[in-house]
């Protein structure tokens, strides 16, 4: 039965345009201070590494200019002669630790420029030039030169800008185009006018900027593929030049396995390592085995682990997830990744480990990325420290539709199955009517699936997330199943399933929990998605005067006790056929209270109870 008083209690308000809290986490109140005792940050491309990396995060420069076609000028602009400020990358112009506090608005670039001593090159090297993440749209130039553009908001890119190097100091420079919720691209919870499930829109740099030399003759590209029922490893690698490449891998230190091919540019090499009875990767023994790889003079490091995910039946015929072959439970946590000084981005690399300790110290073990991609520094460790990631796809497509999206899949639970996503009608309804939009989520789903492809943490991929954006959810499943045959699909978390995929989630903030009758042909696990949402309001660690949640506690002994309430209750669902369960959520965003951590990182909820370990 839906529970009335606590939908009217969550009912989406119009934002309020009150300024936040300026709020710091540990880590951030460092960075502001200018401490130099930060430990230094690991590699960012962590399996495709190699020794010698620069980085050039750190203190740039910054100007917005109003264009009369911003969609299109970013490609042609000039940089400007002024209005130029500090901003500290990788924090966006948003992000109180930038230093810039000031939105990038749709009719606006966003323009970056900083110096860089570039190294001494031999003939035969070159100099590569990384961004982790720059939202949305970009030109890139070096020295004055364009040198590349890229389009998409949360995936790393590259460039060769041997070319237009100089001597000495050279000029890097970024133009930047964002329409934000004004446009239809991938966006995830960004808003210009944040408030509820809302955040603040950041634009610009927020990861990571990098460089480093390689050889001309070097590894462009490498996958990996583990396959510990046949006793391998398969290695897909790409290159620049041709030569013999030479792959080696290591279980602490100890070669157990090499392979070699010859490798021509424009055709991928495949390599075999036979590795019989592999030690496997699982939560409580995340054991990863370590790549190397040789291709003339370059030298590249990367890692790997061994382990199977599959849904299948139990003893009983009940879907189960199995990992390794063995039923494994799903306690999972739905994880926003924003925080309050650096919004999208992470403090600190310590900042991502603090919240993968305390959720594994909590009970769980999983965490659901919400419709964003992080750093891969974030899926390393969650590697090396055993947190399995089912991943979302990043959401987008055009204005949130209040009523399919919300309301009646909320008040008509009916609707669920009687909703197509196929179609134009369904399209204009779903908000996934732009082509450009419908095309960019293809690209950047198969960009997601190659990035963590090699990530043994990552164990499923979540396509569409409550309706908005969803479109042909059928053919997007085959499509991931077809690049990935090694993870779970779950196609549609909450509303409108369309009867594919290995999970059916569903997302239940407002009726008793159960476990529903599954309809598809295919058995699939059952897992709620999300739930729970209790809202808590902790005294001088809260952004906003107003809190937004699923429902509320009076103070922390309320919210120790409902939360717990909630877990064991989805737990007893485990002989109903429960397979798991995503709890909402981590940490408190903005002006939603309802984490288990509040939005400084400072307090944890639970530490009256909780969960007990797994």
């Amino acid at each position: 039965m839906l529970d009335i008083k606590r939908v009217l209690k969550s009912k989406p308000r119009k934002p309020e345009h009150t300024a936040l809290r300026t709020m710091l986490t540990p880590w951030g109140e460092k960075i502001a201070a200018g401490e130099k005792d930060l430990p230094p940050a690991s590699h960012p491309s962590p399996q495709l590494a190699r020794d010698a990396w620069t980085s050039l995060n750190g203190a740039w420069e910054c100007a917005f200019v109003f264009a009369h076609d911003a969609a299109t000028a970013w490609r042609r602009a000039t940089p400007p002669y002024g209005g130029w400020q500090p901003i500290r990358v990788p924090f966006s112009p948003e992000a109180p630790l930038s230093g810039v506090g000031r939105q990038l608005q749709p009719s606006e670039l966003l323009w970056y420029r900083r110096s860089f001593e570039a190294p001494a090159l031999s003939a035969d090297e070159r100099l590569l030039l990384h961004f982790e993440a720059v939202d949305w749209a970009c030109q890139v130039f070096v020295n004055g030169v364009p040198v590349c553009e890229h389009v998409g908001g949360y995936l790393p890119f590259c460039a060769d800008v041997t070319s237009a190097l100089r001597a000495g100091a050279n000029q890097l420079a970024l133009c930047v185009f964002d329409p934000s919720d004004a446009g239809a691209q991938l966006r995830g919870k960004q808003r210009l006018e944040r408030g509820g499930i809302w955040y603040t829109a950041q634009s610009g740099i927020w990861q990571d900027v990098w460089y480093e030399v390689v050889p001309a003759a070097r590894v462009s590209s490498l996958s990996l593929d583990p396959r510990p029922e046949e006793g391998r490893l398969v290695l897909t690698v790409g290159v620049e030049g041709a030569g013999v490449l030479e792959a080696r891998l290591l279980d602490e230190g100890r070669m157990v396995a090499r392979a070699t091919a010859r490798a021509v540019p424009g055709h991928e090499a495949r390599l075999v390592l036979a590795v019989p009875d592999p030690h496997l990767w699982r939560p409580s023994d995340p054991h990863l085995y370590d790549v190397e790889l040789s291709f003339g003079a370059d030298r590249v490091r990367s890692y790997c682990g061994f382990r199977t995910v599959e849904v299948a039946a139990d003893e009983a015929g009940v879907p189960r997830v199995r990992l390794n072959g063995k039923t494994l439970f799903l306690r999972g946590v739905l994880d926003q990744g924003y925080w309050p000084d650096g919004l999208m981005t992470a403090p600190s690399e310590a900042a991502f480990a603090h919240d993968i300790l305390a959720v594994r110290e909590m009970g769980f073990n999983m965490l659901r990325a919400h419709v964003k991609v992080e750093s891969r520094r974030f899926y390393a460790l969650c590697d090396r420290l055993g947190m399995l990631v089912w991943q979302d796809m990043v959401s987008g497509g055009g204005a949130y539709g209040a009523w399919q999206t919300s309301y009646k899949p909320t008040l008509l639970r009916a609707s669920w199955g009687l909703t197509t996503d196929e179609g134009t009608r369904a399209a204009r309804r779903l908000s996934a009517d732009d082509p450009g939009y419908r095309r960019e989520w293809r690209e950047a789903c198969a960009g997601t699936v190659a990035l963590l492809g090699g990530h043994p943490c990552v164990v499923g991929w979540t396509l569409f997330n409550e309706g908005w954006g969803q479109f042909d959810s059928r053919a997007a499943c085959d499509d991931v199943r077809a690049m990935d045959p090694t993870r779970l699909v779950c196609a549609a978390s909450g509303w409108y399933d369309r009867c594919c995929g290995d999970v059916r989630g569903v997302h239940n903030y407002f009726r008793p929990l159960e476990v529903w009758r599954d309809v598809a042909a295919r058995p699939r696990a059952f897992v709620i998605s999300e739930f729970g949402g209790v809202s808590w309001s902790v005294p001088d660690h809260v952004s906003l005067r107003t809190a937004y949640g699923y429902d509320t506690a009076k103070d922390g002994e309320a919210f120790s006790r409902e939360v717990t309430r909630l877990l064991d209750q989805a737990l007893a669902l485990r002989g109903a056929g429960l397979a798991g369960y995503v709890y909402t959520q981590l940490s408190d965003v903005e002006e939603e209270t309802n984490g288990l951590l509040t939005y400084d990182r400072r307090v944890n909820k639970l530490e009256a109870g909780g969960p007990e370990p797994a």
